[in-house]
């Protein structure tokens, strides 16, 4: 049973003429006379007594011309709905590591939740292993890693957004601030804090480590950067961290950047989720206001 064809239905009931309501519909009149012998045909009933000129319901038309009615209503009731739908609202899920939810996420949330204060955020700190399951499982609408610049198999879609220089830092009291170049077997001796298992820096900085023969296994392990920092800041060790983790410290200089010798560690912020996804207003409204917040830098790529 086609709209159109109640439509047409309705109309010829209320003006009782074909001629008309063809002029209004601005259909030709043989298409509203086909039109509802189509829906006659298909409910089984004649809708329409034809008196000469005189069109007249039939009892079974009287019985149908409410339900049209109703059915319209709730036609335009669905048409609205839905159309109030595509303004940004309810929830998203965003994934990140510690020092993007600390450093990088804080401004572009809030300027999203300015624009779209109906939009609920829930953000979980995880590890870039971890954020990429909870994106292919659908716990996470979105995640934000701190990771190289690699490809994320045929179901991910990835964006570049900012390189993110990794920093060896330590106490501007520290011997090792006086060198002109600190290389990785400067280090054998030195106790250095590192962050968890899994964070991908870490793992790039110990696999340079072991290549020359240092293990980094009886050093001390933090989850909290800010713990991180302030073991360094009072001179206990060293630790390589993202640079916007430091960055105020280094200006205040309480800590130093070490000029390190070995190969640079290079991570980016990337922005991650499933292509299968479907893209919500809420979601796309995000997406839209993360890439103007990194531009000029943004490098979108779909892997």
């Amino acid at each position: 049973m086609e709209l159109r064809h109640l439509n047409t239905f309705k109309v010829v009931a209320e003006v009782k003429g074909f001629t008309r309501a063809a002029e209004l519909l601005g259909y030709a009149q043989s298409s509203v006379t086909a039109q509802i012998q189509a829906l006659e045909e298909e409910l089984g009933v004649q809708l329409f007594n034809r008196l000469g000129k005189r069109i007249v319901l039939t009892e079974a038309g009287t019985q149908l011309l409410p339900f049209v009615v109703e059915i319209q209503k709730l036609v335009e009731t669905a048409k609205a709905d839905l159309l109030q739908a595509q303004v940004p609202q309810g929830t998203l899920t965003i994934g990140a590591p510690e020092s993007l939810c600390a450093f990088r996420l804080p401004p572009l949330l809030q300027e999203f939740r300015r624009q779209f204060p109906n939009v609920k955020i829930v953000l979980r700190p995880g590890l870039c292993w971890q954020l990429r399951q909870q994106i292919r499982s659908g716990e996470l609408d979105l995640a934000f890693l701190l990771d190289e610049e690699k490809s994320e198999g045929n179901d991910l879609h990835a964006e570049v957004l900012v390189p993110e220089p990794i920093k060896l830092i330590a106490p501007p009291q520290h011997p090792l601030t006086a060198r002109k170049a600190v290389y990785p077997t400067d280090l054998k001796e030195e106790t250095l804090f590192l962050t968890e298992v899994g964070c991908t820096y870490r793992t790039m900085f110990e696999t340079q480590l072991n290549a020359h023969g240092i293990y980094l296994d009886q050093q001390l392990e933090f989850g909290s950067l800010e713990a991180i920092k302030q073991c360094v800041i009072t001179g206990i060790g060293l630790a390589q961290l993202p640079e916007v983790v430091v960055r105020q410290e280094l200006a205040d200089n309480r800590l130093v950047a070490l000029p390190w010798a070995g190969t640079p560690v290079h991570v980016h912020t990337i922005l991650l989720y499933h292509k299968s996804k479907w893209v919500s207003p809420a979601m796309r409204a995000f997406l839209e206001i993360t890439r103007d917040h990194f531009v000029p830098t943004t490098k979108k790529t779909a892997r």
